[in-house]
Parts: C-alpha cells; structure tokens; sequence
C-alpha cells in the first residue's frame, strides 16, 4: 500500500473508532469518511462494505476477548472463570457502543474461535456442577443482548447499571439456584433469525 493509502486507512479506521464508541455501528459511512477527511469512495476503496470496516476496527476488541477466554480457562475455578469471563466481555462492551452493538448482534453465533472458547467456559463451569446444566450457549444471547440494552439504555445516566442487571443474571444461571425453564432453549436457526432484527 502506498504511504498516502496507509495514512487515509489509518484515518479511516481512528473516525470509525471513535464514531461508533460514542454513537454504535448505525453510524453513516459518509459520516465516517466525512470525519476522517477523505471521500465516501476512498473508503469504499479500503472497506468495500460496512462488515469489512467493522472487523478491522473491531479486530482488537475479538482479540480481547480471545484473552478474557483464556484466561477463563486457565482459572483453577471454573465457575470464578465463567464470571470473569462474561464480566470482562461486558465491561468491554461498556466501554464501547459500537462493540457493544456488535456483541449483541453476534451473540450465540458459531463463526469464530470466540465461539468454540465460549464452549469450553461453558462446559467447564457445567461439568463442575456450578451452571445450571439445562442452559444452552443460544440461552447466553438473552444475557449479551440483555445486558447490550441496559448498556445502550443507561451509559448516560448510570453507567454501570450493566452491573447489576449481570449479576442478576449469573444468579439466575448457578445451578444452585435452579428450578425448571419454562420453554426450550432456542435453536441455532432461531437465535440466528432472532439477531437479524438487532
């Protein structure tokens, strides 16, 4: 790439950043090339569409995640694991309406390495007695959209609201606490319908 193609990419990927931190990823591209300084086309030429742009700004964020992931799994309690784990993904999102947008919309979502770490957090803390076992990984997109909205709702007004709608939640997932779900989990087919219309 040419120095003056890096530079408006780098330019780029800093407005989109910083756009859709404070407002989510509805953010218009022309708003975008706009506030980096270049034409719609020359972002056109660097993100063909929007998914493009978003992985690369976002690229960072799934690498986090990755880490959290990890690091969850490296915990000697699985259950303190699964906590902090879902603790750092959303205080990730706190930080960030644009990823916070996107963890809603791909929540439960089979497509990345993300997902099949998820897998083993979850198991893990299921084998250890600690969550409830008629919990599926579809039933973990009620929490991240959940959470996403009172992200969105109150960033505002009360920050760390999220907070206490996660605790909330993690009680409602010990198997301790458990009593019969009345309805079945979601199908894959189902949660992925479901975040179309997020």
């Amino acid at each position: 790439m040419r120095k003056d193609a890096v530079h408006n990419r780098e330019r780029l990927l800093r407005a989109a950043r910083e756009l859709f931190a404070d407002r989510g990823l509805d953010v218009p591209l022309e708003e975008i090339a706009r506030s980096a300084g270049v034409s719609i086309g020359t972002l056109y030429n660097r993100f063909p569409t929007r998914d493009a742009l978003v992985e690369a700004v976002f690229a960072d964020r799934v690498a986090a995640v990755a880490e959290l992931a990890e690091q969850a799994l490296a915990a000697d309690n699985a259950w303190e694991g699964f906590v902090a784990f879902l603790t750092g993904v959303c205080e990730l999102q706190a930080t960030d309406l644009g990823y916070n947008d996107l963890a809603a919309r791909t929540a439960g979502l089979d497509a990345d390495r993300g997902y099949s770490l998820m897998q083993e957090i979850f198991g893990r803390a299921q084998r250890a007695g600690d969550l409830r076992a008629d919990v599926t990984l579809a039933d973990m997109a009620f929490v991240v959209w959940g959470v996403a909205a009172t992200i969105r709702a109150t960033c505002k007004t009360a920050p760390g609201a999220w907070r206490r709608h996660l605790a909330l939640s993690l009680d409602g997932l010990r198997a301790i606490a458990a009593g019969p779900l009345p309805a079945p989990p979601m199908s894959t087919a189902q949660t992925r319908a479901a975040m179309q219309k997020c």
